[in-house]
Parts: C-alpha cells; sequence; structure tokens
C-alpha cells in the first residue's frame, strides 16, 4: 500500500499543474513542471485573485507578503492583521481548502521600515486508506503549512527591498501497523527577496502613481518525501509586474496592472523522451540528484518561453471605500493550461475590511473553475483611534 503516491497526486492536481491536456495537444509538448508543497503557490487572498493572480506591483496591502513583502515599507497604516479563506478545488471535493493569516507592523520613527508575518495552513481533507484487497484500513487528514517572518526597508523615497524567511511543513505521510509500512513528513526552509519602486508622476494636472515590483520567491531546500527516495523541488518563482493607477474623477481611481511569472524548477524526465529505460533511469536520477539552486538556472534553457504564465488586472476604487476588480490569468496550454477570468469586490468602512473573488475557467474541465475566495482585513491603527476616541 502506497498512500504517500495518492496524497502527492492530489497535492499537485491542488494547484492545477497537472491540469488535463487537450486531445490536440501532442504528448512530446505537454509537459507541465512539478513541485513539492504546491499550496506555496496558491493565490490566498481575494484582492490579487480577482485580478487574475497579481500583485508584485499594486499598491501595499496586508497580504503583501505573498505578492511582495517590500511593499509594506510604503504601507500607510502603521499596522495590519488579515485572515482569508479558499474552499479548494470545489467541483470535486468539499473538505480541501487554504486558510491564511497575514500581518505587518512598522517600525521605527521614520516610517521606513515594517515586519511582517504569514501563516498558510492547507488540508487536502480526510483520505481513506485501504489494503490490497481494498478494504479501508483507516483516514487520515494530510496537510501542508509554513510559517515566515519578513523585513523590508525603504532605501530611497521610491525604492525598496524586501527579504522573508519561511519554514515549511509537508504531513502527506501515514503508518500502517498492519502492513509495517510507514511514511515520514517533510520540511524545507525556504527565502525571499523582493524590490518595489513607485512614483507619482504628473500627467496633465492629475497626480499619478507608476509601480514596479519583483519578488524571488521560495528559493531554498527541496523536500523530500518517503524517506528521501521522492524528493521534491520547492515551488521557486520569479514574480515581475508593473502597476498604473490614474484618476478618473474626483474620489474614483482605476488601476491596471500586469505580472508575469517564471517557475524556477526544471521539468522532470518523461518516458516519452528516452529510447531506452536505462537512459531514463539515469536523468531521473540527475533530476532527483540536482540542487535546488542548480535546477534554479536548468529552469531558464527549458522551454523558456512556454514557462512563463501572464496575469492582467484592473481595480476601480470609489473613495478608497468600494472596490471592483476584474482580471486573467494564462499558462500555456503545453505547460499546465491554466487559464481563467478573476471577478471580485470589497468594502472597507473605518477599520475592517471585507474582500471576495470568484474565478471563472476558460480551459475546459479545469478544477479551479468557481473557486471562490474571502478576506477580512483589520487596520490596526484605526482600531488603535476608534478607542482612543472612546
Amino acid at each position: 500500500m502506497k498512500l504517500y503516491k495518492s496524497i502527492i497526486a492530489i497535492a499537485l492536481m491542488a494547484t492545477a499543474l497537472t491540469a488535463v491536456a487537450q486531445d490536440d495537444i501532442k504528448n512530446t509538448e505537454f509537459n507541465p513542471v512539478t513541485t513539492g508543497v504546491t499550496s506555496l503557490a496558491i493565490t490566498p487572498d481575494a484582492r490579487g485573485a480577482s485580478m487574475g493572480d497579481l500583485g508584485a506591483a499594486t499598491e501595499a496591502d496586508v497580504n503583501s507578503q505573498f505578492w511582495n513583502p517590500s511593499k509594506y515599507a510604503f504601507a500607510y497604516s502603521g499596522a495590519g492583521v488579515s485572515l482569508s479563506y479558499t474552499p479548494w478545488l470545489r467541483k470535486i471535493v468539499n473538505d480541501i481548502y487554504l486558510a491564511s493569516l497575514a500581518g505587518y507592523y512598522k517600525i521605527g520613527s521614520s516610517d521606513n521600515q515594517a515586519v511582517s508575518a504569514s501563516l498558510r495552513y492547507f488540508s487536502l481533507g480526510e483520505v481513506m486508506a485501504t489494503d490490497g484487497d481494498g478494504a479501508m484500513v483507516s483516514t487520515i487528514n494530510p496537510f501542508e503549512m509554513s510559517v515566515d517572518l519578513g523585513y523590508s526597508r525603504k532605501l530611497s523615497e521610491k525604492f525598496a527591498m524586501g527579504v522573508v524567511l519561511r519554514y515549511i511543513y509537508s504531513d502527506l505521510g501515514y503508518s500502517a501497523m498492519n502492513t509495517g509500512e510507514q511514511t515520514s513528513s517533510a520540511s524545507a526552509f525556504s527565502a525571499d527577496l523582493s524590490g518595489y519602486y513607485t512614483t507619482f508622476p504628473v500627467i496633465g494636472r492629475n497626480e499619478c502613481q507608476w509601480s514596479l515590483g519583483f519578488n524571488l520567491s521560495n528559493i531554498g531546500s527541496k523536500v523530500s518525501y518517503n524517506k528521501g527516495n521522492d524528493p521534491a523541488y520547492l515551488p521557486a518563482n520569479l514574480k515581475i509586474g508593473t502597476a498604473f493607477t490614474f484618476p478618473l474623477a474626483d474620489y474614483n481611481n482605476l488601476t491596471l496592472a500586469v505580472d508575469a511569472n517564471k517557475l524556477l524548477v526544471p521539468a522532470k524526465p518523461r518516458v516519452t523522451d528516452f529510447e531506452g529505460s536505462q537512459d531514463y533511469d539515469d536523468a531521473l536520477q540527475e533530476w532527483k540528484d540536482k540542487s535546488s539552486i542548480s535546477g534554479i538556472f536548468d529552469s531558464f534553457s527549458d522551454n523558456f518561453a512556454k514557462r512563463i504564465t501572464y496575469s492582467v488586472g484592473a481595480e476601480y476604487a470609489y473613495n478608497q471605500q468600494f472596490f471592483l476588480r476584474g482580471g486573467y490569468y494564462y499558462e500555456s496550454k503545453y505547460a499546465g493550461n491554466r487559464q481563467y477570468f478573476g471577478l471580485g469586490a470589497g468594502f472597507s468602512l473605518n477599520v475592517i475590511k471585507i474582500d471576495a473573488s470568484y474565478m471563472i475557467a476558460t480551459a475546459q474541465n479545469s478544477p479551479l473553475d468557481q473557486t471562490l475566495r474571502f478576506t477580512l482585513s483589520f487596520d490596526m491603527d484605526g482600531i488603535k483611534n476608534l478607542f482612543g476616541r472612546n
């Protein structure tokens, strides 16, 4: 009984990196990159999701830890906390979900630095373990989680950088007394490096905002499942984006944004790419033995153009209290075929903000279709002032 293989397959499906290919895609062309702890790549917050899964250069908010933590240095409020919840693959199952808690705090009297943290918990629901005859012997509740701590600082009036250190834990294993088999959980460490540049050009008589951002995330060790026999790369990623905000009228602003992502992981060898089984075994072993840093460089030589995903999105804000958002996410059909629209809205009142998003897949049979997200955010400065008045 090798239940861990089934659990890993579920985790990969959870991010749709192994989405079903269309009939017109040849086997020699369809080759999505797979990773371990794939839940690290799932968008946690409703704002970014509703804009097509982007946020490298949008204005700072409480959930910038995922998109670009260097933006915290430019946050207007001194502190904030948010809680996000996403039912995942709801068209297939009803007990898989992602929960995320994030927050930041501005430090120092000069308002140019901040500390931040986030906690993510991804539940794969209840899974039944069976013996060789198909009889259920137990149930398990596999999960993945991560906790991180970040620091960001302005290096000038227009530019900031940030770093994040992260601990990752993946419990996809089980023990079965009747078979003597046992698998162990896996853990890993990673780091992020980010930068954010923003300026306020005057166009006509209107002051606008133009920003650029990047985030090099999840650079770290591998995770080793099945006592090291099944090593997997973390979903290391390079995100680059730009955003432009301009006023439509008094109290009415429109933001347009674009992000590009490159997964910094080499593709796993496939049997169909080799004439003999020994050649495949050698290539597979070389892939397993390759370090994560070497894998980053190798990822740029593997169908580079097809490995880039794109997001375009827009956000309309009225008086910074009511928000409407929309966007589109595109991934090549040869690399996973994730293609979907994001829609959403937000409402902010005094110290609390509520955001929601809805995903509409354009790729056939996508398990991501109809995905919902909810985010509840609190402005800690506003709460302090509110109680101070009382």
